[in-house]
């Protein structure tokens, strides 16, 4: 199979189902923000970082791969006329979004309580963190304006916004395992 197949020369792409969009379609700026989002959380995956955020964060690289096979779907192509599903693309379930949970409060009990916000920084890995989460930000925002104008599964909107969360709380926890410097942002006082 060859990686290139030129049918993408005239500024097209397919989805799932076969369906040709403009390269700058919504459904393709979601899940292309979902893949980006993806190779800055093997960037993060590849620093010296603990074992077991290592092993979740391999997990959630796996569970992207399925947001983006369901933002790459069209729904009307997901499903035949006798009502099964045409493609078999998995789902993002509650215990999916529930290990996201899990994690971020076992890390917040190893963290000191947050009274302001945080600027990113501190160490290479941390700010690794911080683009990611920002990344999985912007790929909330595309996933719920596509949302609007083709309703997708909530159950992703849910795991995308939680996984921001994550990504915050991951970097406050490296941050610790680094003795790296929280700077507290403080607004000026005017006047």
């Amino acid at each position: 199979m060859k990686i290139y197949t030129k049918t993408g020369d005239q500024g097209t792409t397919a989805l799932f189902g076969g369906t040709r969009v403009p390269k700058h379609h919504i459904r393709i700026n979601s899940y292309g923000t979902i893949d980006e989002l993806n190779s800055w959380l093997g960037l993060i995956r590849d620093q010296r970082i603990d074992d077991r955020s290592a092993e979740v964060l391999t997990l959630i690289q796996e569970k992207l791969f399925t947001v983006g096979a369901i933002l790459a779907t069209e729904p009307k192509k997901a499903v035949l006329k006798n009502g099964k599903e045409r493609l078999n693309i998995p789902k993002i379930s509650d215990t999916d979004i529930q290990l996201l949970e899990t994690e971020m409060d076992h890390m917040d009990t190893q963290l000191s309580r947050m009274t302001h916000f945080i600027l990113p920084g501190g160490h290479t890995t941390v700010s690794y963190c911080h683009i990611a989460r920002t990344v999985c930000r912007r790929a909330e925002r595309m996933a719920t304006l596509l949302h609007e104008q083709e309703p997708i599964d909530p159950a992703v909107l849910k795991y995308i916004n939680r996984l921001s969360d994550y990504l915050f709380v991951l970097a406050r926890k490296l941050s610790f395992d680094l003795k790296a410097k929280e700077i507290k942002w403080i607004p000026e006082k005017k006047g």
